[in-house]
């Protein structure tokens, strides 16, 4: 039996099957893990609020917290397989937010703004050099190694401004016209934007049986933080991203000389042949 010309349209309209129209069913998102990504840019920007209040040590809680919640949106769309398309975009502007743009209205309100143009300057680099981190690693994903990071993620930066605030404010150091403070919002776009190999850690798998030696490292690393972590935090943090870039700078240098080594060695037994070879 033919169908008819107009019903048929119907039914391929229904299902959206002609080119060029558009889906009129609607787009479907996983609700969990976009909530735990909404709640992410929730607090950065709440940190902005805060910063513009200024109130300074709530403006950087809310950037740790907003991180909490961008290390589980992600767990909880793989454990719940609802990753998609759509998360992931979301998911990098809702880090831009934290990230980016908070912790710049935190460092220049808090700390830079008595440097006047090189102070607004250099919140932007912070910024712009966060938002390329985010970028690169956007069109990369598929195609770098998942063991570590290319240059210092755009989270841990923001924490390291965030961890900054709460040390400083228990050491009582005035962060004002504060030369270090420049100097490490300057550093930190740079290794952000660097080829330096971060540790990801994404390797790490809890659920499979560890060594006992791990538990007791777990374990110190959790009381050291618990000793002080409003300053203890910041070390560690600081750490991470020191040990990174000086891995970084040395791995070259490595790689030379290790070449150096083998083209010295191939040498050597290229000479001890031919002796053999030719005895005299």
């Amino acid at each position: 039996m033919k169908v008819p010309r107009i019903k048929r349209l119907r039914i391929l309209q229904k299902r959206s099957l002609i080119p060029g129209e558009p889906d009129r069913r609607g787009m479907h998102i996983y609700i969990l893990p976009n909530l735990f990504t909404t709640g992410n840019m929730f607090f950065g920007f709440l940190s902005m609020i805060q910063s513009l209040e200024g109130n300074f040590t709530m403006s950087a809680y809310a950037i740790v917290v907003a991180a909490v919640f961008d290390l589980l949106d992600g767990r909880v769309a793989r454990l719940t397989q609802a990753t998609s398309k759509f998360g992931m975009e979301y998911d990098s502007l809702s880090d831009l937010v934290s990230f980016g743009v908070a912790p710049a209205f935190l460092l220049y309100l808090w700390a830079l703004k008595p440097f006047g143009r090189i102070g607004w300057l250099a919140s932007f680099m912070f910024l712009a050099c966060g938002a390329l981190r985010l970028a690169r690693f956007n069109v990369q994903a598929a195609t770098v190694e998942k063991k570590y990071f290319q240059g210092l993620p755009i989270p841990m930066a923001a924490g390291i401004v965030a961890t900054s605030v709460t040390a400083m404010t228990t050491a009582q150091v005035d962060p004002q016209r504060n030369i270090y403070i420049l100097s490490m919002t300057l550093l930190l776009s740079f290794v952000m934007v660097s080829n330096f190999r971060y540790r990801s850690f994404k390797e790490l798998d809890l659920k499979q049986r560890k060594p006992f030696f791990a538990l007791i490292l777990g374990l110190c690393i959790f009381i050291f933080i618990a000793i002080k972590p409003e300053v203890n935090l910041f070390i560690a943090f600081i750490t991470y991203a020191v040990l990174g870039a000086v891995m970084g700078v040395l791995s070259p240098a490595r790689k030379k000389l290790t070449q150096v080594i083998i083209a010295e060695s191939a040498r050597r037994h290229e000479s001890q042949s031919t002796n053999e070879n030719h005895p005299s």
